[in-house]
Formats: C-alpha cells, structure tokens, sequence
C-alpha cells in the first residue's frame, strides 16, 4: 500500500457564489476508501462547465442569462439558494468539484479488488444506484452529489473506476472524461450515423471538439461553428466546414460551405440567440440535441417549425451504463486525440476558471496536481 498522508491540498467550494466561494484548504482531510470504493491519487483533473455552474447556482431557473465572464467570476444574484445544481435537489456544502479525474488507484476498499491498486484510472462521472441504473431520478454527478478531483486525493465507487492503458499524459487523460462523454452522449441521443450532416455550434470547446472527433468515428459529417480566431484549430481536428459563430444567415452559410442548407443534426450546447435558426435550417425529420446552453437558456421557438417539419427533440445530460466504458477503449485505440489548451497547477484554481470563461482558448482547461 502506497504511503498515504493524512491531509492534502484541496479547493473547496463553501457555497453557491463568485470564485471567492472556491477556497484553497492545505491541510483537509485524505479520505478514506469505504466499502465498494477505491481511494485515488490525483494527478491531474479536467475543468467543465458544470463546475461553474454549479458554483454559481446557474442551473436555478431564476437565472435566465448565459454563463458570461461576469456571472461565471462573480455568481449570479437571482440564483435561488438550495436549486443550484444540475438535478435540483441541491448539493451539500463544503464540496470538492472536478469531474474529470486521471489518477492512480492507492487503496481499495472493503469488497473491491485489491489488484487495481498502482493501475492508472478515468472515473465514470455518473454515480448511479447499480439496482436501478437507468433511473433519472437515482443519479448523481461526480465533483457535484460526491466529492471529486481538485485535490491530490478522492474516492470514488468501484464500478466508476476504469483502467486505463494509454501512453498520454495525465493532463491529456483528464481533457476527456465530461467533454467526451456529453458529446458521445448527444450523438448516441440523436442516433447519428454514417453520412450525417451535424452541426456543431460551439465547436471550440470541449464537447464541440469531442464532437468532431466522435462525428468522425462515425461517419457522419461535423459542420463546426466557431469564432474567426479559432477556425484554423477547429478545421484541424476534421471540420468539414467551419462557419462564423453567429453567421446572420446561417441556411446561405451552410450552403456556400459545404453544398446544402440544411443538415440532419444539430448537437447544441450553446442556445442563446442563434436557437431559431439552428431549427431553421434541419431538414425535415432533423434531430436537435442538446447537453448545453452556454449563450443562455431562453430561446425563442416557434412550434410550427417543430412540428410541421416532423423533428425529434433530445435532451442528453445523463449518460446511459456502458457508454463510459466505450469510451475509454477509444481513448486506448487512439480514436480520439486529447486537445489540451493549458494547464494550471491547483493553486491557481481561480486564474483557470478565468480564462475559461474567457472562452478565448481550443479545447481543454486541466489542473495538474503533480
């Protein structure tokens, strides 16, 4: 058994708020691996949206702006105490976010394997009750309902624990864990297939670089929509066509791109302003699916173009048993490639969710803990 401390370093989030509700603690406690569940060193843990949200009681529904720069560093005033998390049941605080763990197994607790102890790991961010696993209801978030990554140790649920045999960096390991499997599970919702035209709002970020790559895997085709600054990168990772970000007219940029105005999906996670035409231009039978809404939450919507063009809605947050899995064979086979836009060590928590909010990078955020 590994030499484990009895304290570490952690970021504890104390209550719903600005970034000063995120607090660096250096002495809090190691937990302990309990029965079913494995302790893990963290080396490295990926930063999403959630985290923010989550933070700044963003998912209440009193709160009707985007996740801004402003609202995301300081929390937003209407955010309704106790319905601030991603299930409306509220969290419990002190609480350690990060979801997107890469670490290695040290302890194992009563009734797991003992053999996984020294293996590198992904943690399954879904926490499910395994004797009703497709309850809604039933679920919880890692880093959210349980303690999660931004400290230099977690526990988590023994069936939540995967091995991993990659030659990437922990860094790399930790970009894929949420952004991977959010747009995995949008394309998995909307049943996209081979020859697929899908549009990817948002495609600079996390889930909208994932959903390239994983638009790729499938054949289908990703249109990707993105700031002027960032289409060179997002082209990189296989874009078919990348449009402006709020073209003013998306159906003429669609067929000036890539030969028609319309497309089969829209795999969202941005809302806002541009919601009306993302409908506008899907094909009779289209799918819209969506895991986000970055630019806010309110959209205009006329049902006429819902239901006169036969569409199919899908919501795509919590992620049916067996996709995690799928994933990480991916990640060993090489299917999808990391996208790493900058790493901060724990300590400086505060500065990585700055900049993540500033929106100006491609890809990933991660905090290292080594």
């Amino acid at each position: 058994m590994a030499d484990i401390p009895a304290t570490m370093r952690a970021f504890v989030l104390t209550g719903h708020g600005g970034l000063d509700k995120l607090e660096l603690k250096t002495d809090w406690p190691v937990p302990k691996a309990g029965p079913g569940d494995y302790l893990i060193k963290v080396h490295a843990c990926g930063m999403n949206n959630t985290d923010i949200n989550t933070r700044t009681g963003w998912y209440s529904r009193s709160v009707t702006d985007g996740t801004t720069a402003e609202g995301g560093s300081e929390g937003f005033d209407d955010a309704e105490e106790g319905a601030g998390s991603w299930g409306r049941q509220g969290i419990g605080f002190p609480r350690i976010q990060g979801a997107d763990v890469s670490g290695t197994v040290v302890s194992a607790g009563e009734g797991t394997d003992p053999a996984l102890i020294g293996k590198r790991v992904m943690i399954d961010t879904w926490l499910r009750d395994w004797d009703d696993p497709l309850n809604s209801d039933k679920v919880g978030y890692y880093g959210s309902e349980r303690d999660g990554g931004y400290a230099e140790y977690t526990t988590a649920p023994a069936r939540n624990v995967h091995a991993l045999d990659s030659g990437l960096s922990d860094a790399e390991i930790a970009t894929f864990a949420t952004s991977s499997i959010t747009a995995e599970n949008l394309l998995h919702q909307a049943k996209v297939g081979d020859g697929d035209v899908v549009l990817i709002p948002g495609a600079s970020g996390g889930v909208g670089s994932a959903l390239i790559q994983l638009c790729l895997r499938r054949g289908a085709v990703p249109v990707a929509m993105c700031g002027a600054s960032k289409a060179d990168a997002v082209k990189a990772l296989g874009a078919a066509a990348v449009l402006d970000r709020e073209p003013e007219d998306l159906a003429g940029a669609l067929q000036d791109a890539v030969g028609r105005d319309t497309v089969d999906v829209v795999a969202d996670v941005v809302g806002g302003a541009m919601f009306k035409q993302f409908l506008e231009v899907l094909a009779p039978r289209g799918r819209y699916t969506c895991a986000g809404a970055i630019a806010g939450p309110i959209v205009e919507f006329d049902l006429r173009t819902f239901y006169l063009k036969d569409l199919v809605f899908t919501g795509a947050t919590v992620v049916p048993p067996g996709l995690f899995k799928n994933l990480v064979g991916y990640v060993e086979r090489g299917e999808i490639k990391p996208l790493l836009a900058a790493t901060y060590p724990l300590e400086d928590l505060h500065a990585a969710q700055t900049a993540f909010l500033r929106k100006s990078h491609v890809g990933n955020i991660v905090i290292s803990l080594e």
